[in-house]
């Protein structure tokens, strides 16, 4: 019997996994669960020898206050995060036993089979990501039994079944994406008062039939897009959806929605996106009017003989007067309207936006201003007497867009040039004319003398463009071997300049509210471009080193529609660097051919690089999500890769910015980790960081069709 029990107790002692803690214990079922050959090193490190787990990859841990009188603290797992490991089997219901489990990242791998109910007795869990897996079965409704349940997101998986409506007891609920699942039925209407906190929701590509509950409009605290996109739905719009903040962007394509879309409240923001491939919705934004019987008046539905009868009592000479009138009266209206607009526009010496909130435009007298409503057309006329300035086509012309602006073309040949900088737009000079007034001039490429025409429309429209946060082109030049850009000089760098410096690091003057001023401005100027330009203009090109800075860290947009431009001046064959106009500017930098960098690669869209891609202005919507997340963070995507793993071209490194930054919240990193350093001493704007970063992660979606306008953008950033 001693014998006995003296080899039960070397057995017992000998056992490595006896020494593991009961959390660690718990999460070798994980390892158990998952298919070895498919997890490569994910679990190198996961020793059973160990006393405890914190150190595994992909484990966090926390010291937890513990009643025993032996510790004070004991490490228990607060977070797991294996995403993208490529793991292939199942989520074992014992991580339910993890009570201290807060995080549970898992998304981006290859697990199957349902969520276990059992996971939710760790009910510390507030973030909850499994989405891009192959999970089945139904959404288990004992899910909000979960207390702190903040994020959900298993989309991209084969879920199935109706939504429970017990997902309302979910109260702390902030994000819902339930996308490119298989979940089908009505979507419940009582789920949406109760989520109160909730501020992004993701329906997409299901299977959902029925009716668009009326109580979508309660979610007051909702922003991005609401998405519904890609189902089954039926019925009309309702009206209520109108109550959703203005800055949210509705989402209802690929359904068979029918009735006419409502024009109240936030739809009056929304653009033809929102609702197409429905075929028998009508309605503004679309091309569709709505022909609706039911509007008509009684006369109108009359029998075809009474209709006729009524002709027959008519003279023809009777037919004709009222022809007449009726045009006279037409006329007249017309008339009475156009003067009082003039009249008006007179007065104010600016536009009319009643009702609209303006987005800034020109403010000198007799101007007009753009509003995000409707959108009055810029005075032509100045417009007008360049072009026909133009037409002379003289050898050597010098063209003032701006009529308060003027000066010589000798003066300007005989003005001190300093090169500010060169790229593959051209390069730039700063040139003080004689009266000491300084100007930027961009000299761009030699070629284009047969294609005069399409360079002065061009600079016309931009010329067009006026407003407080986009640099005033003032004159162009134009010869068969020269072209110039003249606009307003910026006497204080680039925000490139600022955040960056001569030593790498911000400007001491980038505080937190110039850095909120300068996101503002420039979000601002990019709303003007895309909305109220003469040709809706896209940028194409948003980065630190466009956005120019004056003595008061006033941002101004520039290089907006160079693009074209360099397409249209670009020289037939590779010059010299001694070639093209010689003695122009004192001839000390002739042009030289200088190819686009593909540093700026960091800042682009992802659709915007692939070959053959055509510009859209939700390109700048996240070239300017990641300029907000250089503000925020100090960290450059062009030279600050964020992992071992960064390749050296903007692309990956971009990728690296943007993917540490949502990584950051999803595993809830803490924000002075990822700002930069220089603004952790204002606490006060704790939630206005918060407020930023959120938005610029809406800019960085990578669906375009996800991301927000860039009037939605401005208009909500100016609210912070």
């Amino acid at each position: 019997m001693i014998i006995l029990s003296l080899l039960l107790h070397l057995l017992i002692n000998s056992s490595p996994s006896l020494s593991l803690s009961p959390d660690g214990l718990a999460l070798l079922s994980l390892k158990s669960a998952v298919d070895q050959s498919s997890s490569s090193s994910a679990f190198s490190d996961w020793n059973d020898n160990d006393s405890d787990p914190c150190r595994w990859t992909g484990i966090s841990c926390m010291n937890i206050s513990s009643s025993s009188s032996s510790s004070s603290s004991a490490p228990r797992v607060v977070g797991i995060s294996l995403a993208g490991k490529h793991l292939r089997g199942y989520i074992p219901s014992e991580l339910g036993s993890l009570i201290y489990l807060r995080r549970l990242n898992l998304h981006d791998n290859e697990l199957s089979g349902s969520i276990p109910t059992q996971l939710f007795n760790a009910t510390a869990l507030h973030s909850l990501f499994l989405y891009g897996n192959n999970l089945s079965g139904s959404l288990p409704p004992s899910i909000c039994t979960l207390p702190r349940l903040q994020n959900l997101d298993l989309s991209r998986n084969s879920l199935s079944g109706a939504l429970s409506p017990d997902l309302g007891d979910c109260k702390q609920l902030q994000r819902l994406v339930l996308a490119a699942n298989k979940f089908s039925g009505e979507v419940p209407g009582e789920i949406w008062p109760e989520l109160k906190s909730l501020a992004q929701l993701d329906l997409s590509s299901n299977q959902f039939t029925g009716s668009i509950p009326k109580e979508l409009g309660e979610l007051k605290s909702i922003s991005g897009t609401v998405n519904l996109s890609f189902n089954h739905l039926t019925g009309e719009i309702p009206k209520s959806l109108g109550n959703l903040p203005v800055t949210v962007s509705l989402d209802l394509r690929n359904n068979n929605l029918t009735g006419e879309i409502p024009q109240t409240g936030s739809f009056s923001n929304q653009g033809p996106t929102a609702f197409l491939n429905n075929p028998k919705l009508c309605g503004f934004p679309l091309q569709k009017s709505c022909k609706n019987g039911d509007k008509t008046s009684p006369e109108s539905r009359k029998s075809p003989e009474n209709n006729t009868d009524s002709r027959k009592g008519l003279s023809t000479g009777l037919i004709v007067l009222i022809s007449v009138a009726d045009a006279a009266s037409v006329a007249l209206i017309g008339l009475v309207i156009v003067y009082l607009y003039w009249k008006k526009k007179d007065s104010e010496g600016g536009c009319s936006c009643t009702g609209n909130e303006k987005l800034g435009g020109g403010s000198e007298k007799g101007k007009t201003c753009c509003c995000v409503g409707g959108f009055p057309k810029e005075d032509d006329s100045e417009a007008e007497d360049n072009e026909r300035g133009g037409e002379a086509r003289g050898e050597g012309e010098l063209v003032a867009i701006d009529k308060g602006f003027s000066f010589e073309l000798d003066e300007l040949l005989r003005a001190s040039a300093y090169v500010l900088g060169k790229s593959g737009l051209g390069i730039v000079y700063k040139v003080v004319l004689g009266n000491g007034a300084p100007v930027a001039v961009r000299r761009l490429g030699e070629g284009g003398e047969q294609r005069y025409k399409e360079f002065v429309t061009e600079v016309q429209a931009m010329g067009k463009v006026k407003h407080p946060n986009v640099v005033k082109l003032r004159a162009y030049y134009w010869a068969p071997d020269e072209k110039l850009l003249i606009s307003d000089f910026v006497n204080n760098g680039s925000l490139a300049d600022a955040l960056r410096g001569r030593n790498g690091q911000p400007s001491p003057s980038l505080t937190w509210s110039t850095r909120l001023k300068i996101a503002k401005g420039a979000a601002r100027g990019l709303a003007y471009l895309h909305e109220c330009s003469p040709r809706k203009l896209i940028h194409g090109d948003v980065k630190p080193s466009n956005i120019l800075l004056d003595s008061s860290f006033t941002p101004y947009i520039s290089d907006f529609g160079l693009t074209r431009l360099i397409t249209i001046t670009a020289p037939s064959g590779e010059p010299s660097s001694s070639s093209g106009a010689g003695g122009f500017l004192g001839g000390a930098l002739p042009y030289t051919s200088i190819k686009p960098s593909d540093r700026s690669n960091g800042y682009k869209a992802p659709e915007a690089r692939l070959p053959g891609s055509k510009p859209a202005q939700k390109w700048d919507v996240y070239s300017f999500g990641v300029v907000l997340m250089e503000l925020l963070t100090g960290k450059s995507p062009d030279s600050s890769p964020l992992s071992s793993s960064s390749s050296s071209t903007g692309v990956a490194e971009v990728t690296d910015l943007v993917k540490w930054v949502r990584k950051g919240f999803e595993e809830e990193t803490p924000l002075s980790d990822m700002v930069d350093p220089m603004l952790l001493q204002e606490v006060h704007a704790k939630q206005q960081v918060l407020s930023v970063f959120h938005l610029a992660l809406a800019c960085t979606e990578s669906d375009p069709e996800v991301r927000p306008r860039m009037k939605n953008v401005s208009e909500n950033i100016d609210k912070i």
